[in-house]
């Protein structure tokens, strides 16, 4: 048996010159046989904003790798999903979405695909995380999804040596990481690409959420194993993405009863989000992202994105929420305070009763 897979690269700016040397390196290492199948893989390199200069650079680096360029940054969702239209269309198996600025292991493809072969229901399976340099520490087991909506890295610097790592493989996840997941093309001809409103964050958080909805399943495959050179990143543009982009997906995810049973603590939990960006000159940014909700422009598209995800649902939320979390992980050392700690207890045991309400 032979699989085609599809390596997908984002390149932007200076990125390939500053980690598409490592990245290639162990592209070149892959194990590509196993007993009962073996691999035909295409790397494809989606150049966003692309130049004359940043082109050639890709072309000298990546050889033998297919190019497609984008005039404009138009985000990580349209440049992933340029390559995965192609690959589509070309009738690949799998796609294995990578960050470029991670380094595999031999076996980290391999055994992605055995995995596939053994969970025939995982739409998206993701390689275990490590940082890198520090790679004794845990990058991401899986990526939770609070029931708020919020997204983060489950077991975010973490010892290894502290993990039991055989009972993890294959571990039901809200959602995978794009900094390595593969895809499995025929639950992504089902629901669709990445939604490209999301332009950047949540992104992956959406796509595992709609495969959830449509039976499929994602899961964590702690035998592949990749590292990242993971930054967590302060722009105060990442907030403005990152707090739309969590309301976005729980609006074209949940239940609308779900929705309404949510709606008093999301609106409490957001005035208090306000008051607190206020006070670390983030509140324009989250004015922001309440206006592309309140903006009537947007409420057709907003309606439609509702729909296109509600009529993927197979199975009920009671279902897909016993993988969400009540509590948030700080990935920012020193960032949850006292306040914010006891907040989050009593977010937590309000989701730990709540859940018992949803039975639709």
């Amino acid at each position: 048996m032979i699989y085609r897979v599809a390596i997908i690269l984002i390149n932007y700016h200076d990125y390939a010159k500053k980690y598409l040397g490592d990245c290639w390196a162990s592209l070149q290492n892959l194990q590509l046989t196993a007993a009962d199948f073996s691999i035909d893989k295409q790397l494809f390199i989606v150049d966003n904003d692309s130049s004359s200069e940043s082109w050639s650079y890709l072309e000298q680096a990546a050889p033998g790798a297919r190019f497609l360029a984008n005039k404009n940054n138009d985000g990580f969702a349209k440049g992933n999903n340029d390559a995965l239209a192609v690959a589509l269309a070309e009738g690949f198996d799998f796609a294995w979405v990578l960050n470029m600025d991670t380094i595999v292991t031999e076996n980290s493809l391999i055994e992605l695909v055995q995995a596939a072969n053994k969970y025939s229901q995982a739409g998206a399976l993701q390689s275990l995380l490590r940082l890198w340099p520090e790679q004794e520490l845990a990058n991401s087991l899986g990526n939770a999804t609070h029931f708020l909506g919020y997204g983060y890295c489950l077991g975010y610097r973490q010892k290894m040596s502290d993990l039991d790592i055989a009972s993890l493989n294959g571990q039901a996840i809200a959602y995978p990481s794009g900094a390595s997941v593969l895809l499995r093309l025929t639950a992504l001809r089902q629901i669709g690409l990445f939604d490209e409103t999301f332009w950047m964050y949540n992104e992956d958080q959406d796509l595992g959420w709609r495969l959830w909805l449509s039976g499929w399943e994602c899961r964590l495959v702690s035998t592949s194993e990749v590292s990242h050179k993971y930054e967590f990143g302060r722009s105060i543009t990442k907030y403005y993405w990152l707090d739309r982009n969590r309301i976005l997906a729980a609006w074209k995810n949940y239940h609308w009863l779900t929705i309404i049973l949510l709606l008093p603590v999301l609106v409490a939990s957001d005035l208090v989000l306000a008051v607190l960006a206020w006070r670390a000159g983030r509140l324009k940014q989250k004015l922001q992202a309440w206006w592309f909700f309140i903006n009537p422009l947007q409420w057709r598209k907003l309606i439609k994105l509702r729909w296109q995800a509600q009529r993927l649902r197979v199975r009920p939320d009671r279902q897909i929420v016993k993988t969400f979390v009540g509590r948030i992980s700080f990935q920012e050392a020193g960032f949850e305070t006292k306040l914010i700690a006891c907040g989050n207890w009593c977010l937590n045991l309000y989701w730990q009763i709540i859940k018992l309400v949803i039975f639709w």
